[in-house]
């Protein structure tokens, strides 16, 4: 029977310090030959910042592109987007010149539309929940609802 002393470099007891420095030169090395690219760390930085953990998520219960019965002959009619969170409700409608939206029960509120990489566009909705914005998502969005109660954040969608 032998005495075996573990020194800390043994599996399962993490790395040691030839590793550290080893996977130390490797993070320098990619950095310098294979570097992120500045928008990509940007959109991650950006992802990161939208996070919310106080925040309520506002499932998809409508889209009209898969929801809604064709009408033969009928010119393209704009996205129309339901979102619910217990008793909120965001209808949300994508036209050519930017969404139009209520939030149920009416009641004033900011909404932010988060489009990735972008700026966000902030509206602002009146006493009956009523809101617009002069944009049109044309990738990835959501939308992030303040009221004076709660945060409330929708799913991520494609335009």
């Amino acid at each position: 029977m032998s005495d075996d002393i573990s020194d800390g470099t043994g599996p399962g007891d993490g790395p040691g310090v030839e590793e550290e420095l080893l996977e130390e030169e490797l993070r320098q090395a990619a950095s310098l030959l294979d570097p992120v690219p500045p928008a990509l760390l940007q959109s991650a930085v950006d992802a990161f910042a939208l996070r919310d953990l106080e925040a309520r998520v506002a499932g998809l219960t409508f889209d009209s592109l898969v929801d809604a019965i064709p009408v033969r002959g009928a010119a393209a009619a704009p996205r129309m987007l339901t979102f619910t969170a217990g008793e909120v409700t965001l209808d949300v409608e994508l036209t050519e010149d930017g969404l139009i939206g209520q939030v149920l029960p009416p009641a004033p509120a900011r909404i932010e539309v988060l489009t990735g990489p972008r700026p966000s566009t902030t509206a602002t909705a009146d006493d009956m929940g009523r809101f617009t914005a002069p944009v049109t998502p044309s990738g990835p969005f959501a939308l992030r609802l303040h009221t004076t109660d709660e945060t409330v954040m929708t799913e991520w969608l494609r335009a």
